[in-house]
């Protein structure tokens, strides 16, 4: 059975597309070419970050951060950003009476941001709160110990094959995948998706998913 279910952040209840659309105005590219670009960073499989250095080569992310803090421009998002389904799929999941949690690659700001949402998780693990990033082996190790330490009970649902559900089912959990976000459209891994135990479109369609799967696992 799945007792405890953990949601990745970026690209799977939280839509970056605004986020990133303020990077390309930062940078003072057109927003079209970043995303155009954007894209084909991820088709070749590389870090995300790759796309900053088109345009600037010598670009350091997180000094930018700090210089976009100081012009009063900082990284933010809020409920709007939100993707429609998030809040619904995770109440959904807590009044099955799973532990439902969050763990995924943020910065240092993202903490705070997070619980102001009030979204109703057990737990919120980010990168820098745990010095670990995915898709490190020791980041999904902790997200067992988080859930409970049975890695076998635990359902990992992430946007990305390579960063969210390989990783994941590595360390012994189960995945899911959801195809939304640059990731969830672009990178293709069949031999990934093949092994997941589930494919949704939508996080509207997850809690049945697991009622069902549970309800046959008893």
């Amino acid at each position: 059975m799945i007792d405890t279910i953990f949601f990745d952040i970026g690209g799977t209840i939280l839509d970056e597309s605004r986020e990133f659309e303020t990077w390309a105005d930062w940078l003072g590219v057109p927003r079209h070419t970043f995303s155009a670009v954007f894209g084909a960073v991820v088709a070749r499989g590389l870090d995300y970050q790759e796309t900053f250095r088109v345009f600037r080569p010598d670009f350091d992310l997180e000094a930018e951060r700090e210089r976009r803090g100081a012009a009063d421009k900082p990284e933010s998002f809020g409920e709007a950003d939100l993707y429609p389904d998030a809040r619904s799929c995770l109440t959904a999941l807590k009044a099955q009476g799973l532990f439902v949690g969050l763990a995924g690659n943020q910065p240092a700001h993202a903490e705070a941001l997070l619980h102001a949402l009030d979204l109703p998780v057990d737990v919120i693990g980010t990168s820098h709160g745990w010095g670990v990033a995915k898709p490190s082996p020791a980041f999904f190790e902790r997200v067992v110990r988080e859930g409970g330490g049975d890695a076998s009970s635990i359902l990992y649902v992430g946007d990305r094959p390579d960063n969210d559900a390989r990783p994941a089912m590595r360390a012994g959990m189960r995945a899911c995948l959801v195809r939304r976000g640059p990731w969830g459209h672009i990178l293709d891994l069949p031999a990934v998706a093949e092994r997941c135990l589930f494919r949704v479109d939508s996080l509207d369609e997850l809690p049945h998913l697991v009622a069902e799967h549970n309800a046959t696992s008893t």
